[in-house]
């Protein structure tokens, strides 16, 4: 490994306009990074990475590093780019359990996280560090939302995510579990007891319906609900999957590891939104892939299809008549997620789109003063490093308007 990666980092060119910085989202400043790893600077470089984006290690494993960073490689056009995924990798593992807590001067303000998840980890680090009193209002019994819940431990270790608690414990950071905003307690009850700011990180975690006929029998899963906790979930052998996104991928691969002998994922076209990565380990384990069947019902039996037909460009004009019934023991719904509205019914002037995403302003303010929103509940289903990103901006923003209110 640390051959493997001290290569990879002597490969770089050092382009005076670095092509792999500006293909992450974050802007990771990946050229200075790989210099202090050259020079052995190991806990420079993380402290590089960690201010930048303080789920590091977490995107170092889970982003779409072929549509990113080494995506943009310059040496990617005619070879192989420089797998920096494993140089940060090593680099902010290394770090995560090293960082050097600076003396924080703390501020007599304090602010409110609703939501774990990777938007709210990073504003709660972001304001901690910056001498803020933080809570996380956490709906479930441990943080991180989609790397807690959604996605697998085969593809992100859960022991990082320990490993961020403890960091967070350090900052002084506060954690209140099981605890729903928008039931029990609301948003203004927060403003009520002195928060003075409130960031609402709370991701899309409603399931999209197909609102067909046969959707409430008891063979019939969500893909988000089941990634939650698959072992609860009797699938049988033969398990349909209809998408052909990342969360498809992942329930695919989860499938098969808990029990299911043949999974067959549908789509009614003939794209795939997941990263190619993610679509060759799931072909290498085992699943299957059929293009051209849009689900029309489900039965006992399983679902029913109605035939795509395309046109020249693969475009889907229309369907044939006839109706295919395909066997499958238990079916997964993957197909995208919005966010809940408790939020939304609770809370007077907070205004959301028409898919229900909550409206903020360039400095990531809702409708509501002083309440901040940022990541999926905000731009609907995106990666990590996207969350993290907009979080940052956010948690500026939060700071910005806490001082100017004092």
């Amino acid at each position: 490994m640390a051959l493997h990666i001290i290569e990879e980092a002597n490969r770089c060119l050092k382009c005076k306009k670095p092509m792999c910085q500006q293909g992450c989202p974050i802007h990771t400043s990946i050229p200075q990074v790989m210099e202090l790893f050259r020079q052995q600077k190991l806990m420079e470089a993380g402290k590089m990475l960690f201010d930048n984006n303080p789920l590091s290690v977490v995107c170092s494993t889970v982003c779409n590093h072929e549509m990113q960073c080494e995506g943009h490689c310059v040496l990617g056009r005619k070879g192989n780019p420089i797998h920096f995924s494993s140089i940060e990798n090593f680099i902010s593992d290394s770090y995560l359990d090293r960082i050097q807590i600076p003396k924080i001067q703390k501020k007599d303000k304090k602010a409110a996280v609703i939501g774990g998840g990777p938007a709210g980890m990073t504003v709660a680090v972001k304001l901690a560090l910056e001498g803020y009193g933080v809570t996380i209002f956490e709906e479930r019994s441990k943080i991180g939302g989609v790397l807690q819940y959604e996605i697998p431990e085969f593809r992100l270790s859960k022991t990082i995510l320990v490993r961020y608690t403890r960091l967070m414990e350090k900052l002084g950071i506060k954690v209140r579990p099981n605890t729903v905003i928008g039931s029990a307690l609301v948003i203004q009850d927060l403003l009520r007891d002195g928060y003075g700011s409130i960031f609402v990180g709370t991701g899309v975690w409603r399931p999209k319906t197909l609102g067909i006929k046969g959707e409430s029998l008891a063979n019939v899963y969500y893909g988000i609900d089941y990634l939650r906790n698959p072992a609860a979930h009797k699938l049988g052998e033969n398990v349909a999957v209809i998408g052909m996104g990342n969360v498809a991928m992942d329930v695919a691969r989860t499938a098969l590891r808990n029990g299911a002998q043949r999974v067959t994922l549908y789509a009614r076209g003939k794209h795939i939104s997941a990263s190619s990565s993610e679509v060759a380990y799931t072909e290498l384990e085992g699943a299957e892939f059929v293009f051209g069947k849009a689900i029309e019902s489900i039965n006992e039996k399983g679902p029913v299809f109605k035939i795509t037909i395309f046109d020249e460009n693969d475009k889907v004009i229309g369907y044939k008549e006839e109706r295919e019934q395909v066997l499958a023991d238990s079916i997964i719904i993957s197909a995208s997620q919005g966010p809940k509205n408790k939020l939304l019914l609770t809370t007077e002037g907070l205004e959301s789109t028409d898919r229900g995403l909550l409206v903020t302003d360039e400095n990531c303010m809702t409708t509501c003063e002083g309440v901040f929103a940022a990541g999926d509940v905000v731009q609907g289903p995106k990666t990590v490093v996207h969350a993290v990103e907009e979080a940052k901006r956010a948690a500026a923003a939060m700071i910005q308007y806490m001082e100017k209110k004092a």
